[in-house]
C-alpha cells in the first residue's frame, strides 16, 4: 500500500475511476477507499481532476532550476536534460501515467487541464531561451519556436509510449533525444533546407533550366 496519504488518495482515485467511471466516483468515495477523510483529501487536492494529474508545479520548478544553471556552452544539454526530467517522471509513473492518458481521452475536465499544462511548459522554456537570445533581432520569435518544438517533440514521443506503441524506457529516451535534435537546430539557427546556393550562368543559358538542373543535382524536388 502506498506510504503517504497523498499516494493512497491517488491510487484509490485511479482504482475507482477505472472500476466505476470518473463521473460515478465522488470525493467521499476516494477518501473512503484511501482510508482518509474529506479534510485530508482537500488538504492535498482541490478537486477530483487534481488527484489524477501529475504534480506539474514540482516538475516546472525542477526544469526552471536546471535551465537557470545552464552555461553558454551547455545550453543544449540543459534543454535536453530539462525535457528528460518530464519524460523520466512519466516513465516512473508507468501504469498510472497510461491510466491518466486513457481518462484524458474520455473526460473533458482532465483533457482540458492537461492541454493547459502544455502551455506552461512552453512558456517556461521560451522564457529561458529568450534570455539567451535577447540580443538578436528575432530572439523572441526563435525562443517561442524553440520552446514549442521542444515540447511538441517530447510530447509526440510521450504519447507513443502512453499508447503502448513504445514499450521500453530506453527506446522512448532515444526517440525523445532524436526529436530534440530537430528542435535544437532552431536554437542554432540552422535552416531545414540548408544554405542557399548561388548559381552563375553564361548569357546564352536558360536560367530556369540551370536552376532545375542544380536542384536535381542537390537532390531537391
Amino acid at each position: 500500500m502506498p506510504a503517504t496519504a497523498r499516494d493512497r488518495l491517488v491510487a484509490a482515485a485511479f482504482e475507482l475511476f477505472e472500476g466505476q467511471g470518473y463521473d460515478g466516483t465522488t470525493v467521499d468515495d476516494i477518501a473512503t477507499r484511501a482510508a482518509t477523510g474529506r479534510s485530508t483529501f482537500f488538504r492535498h487536492f482541490r478537486g477530483k481532476e487534481d488527484v489524477v494529474l501529475p504534480d506539474h508545479d514540482a516538475l516546472l520548478g525542477r526544469i526552471d532550476t536546471r535551465l537557470a544553471t545552464a552555461s553558454p556552452a551547455g545550453r543544449e544539454l540543459a534543454l535536453r536534460e530539462a525535457a528528460g526530467i518530464v519524460l523520466a517522471h512519466y516513465l516512473t509513473e508507468g501504469p498510472t501515467a497510461r491510466a491518466r492518458y486513457r481518462l484524458a481521452s474520455t473526460v473533458p475536465a482532465i483533457r482540458d487541464r492537461e492541454i493547459a499544462s502544455v502551455q506552461r511548459y512552453v512558456r517556461l522554456f521560451a522564457r529561458h531561451v529568450h534570455g539567451w537570445l535577447d540580443v538578436e533581432p528575432d530572439g523572441p520569435l526563435r525562443a517561442e519556436l524553440v520552446a514549442s518544438a521542444i515540447v511538441i517533440g517530447h510530447n509526440h514521443v510521450l504519447r507513443q509510449w502512453l499508447r503502448g506503441e513504445v514499450d521500453d524506457a530506453a527506446t522512448a529516451e532515444a526517440l525523445v533525444d532524436r526529436a530534440l535534435g530537430h528542435a535544437l537546430a532552431l536554437l542554432r539557427g540552422e535552416a531545414a533546407a540548408g544554405p542557399p546556393a548561388i548559381v552563375i550562368t553564361g548569357g546564352q543559358q536558360d536560367v530556369e533550366q540551370v536552376v532545375r538542373q542544380v536542384r536535381a543535382a542537390l537532390g531537391h524536388p
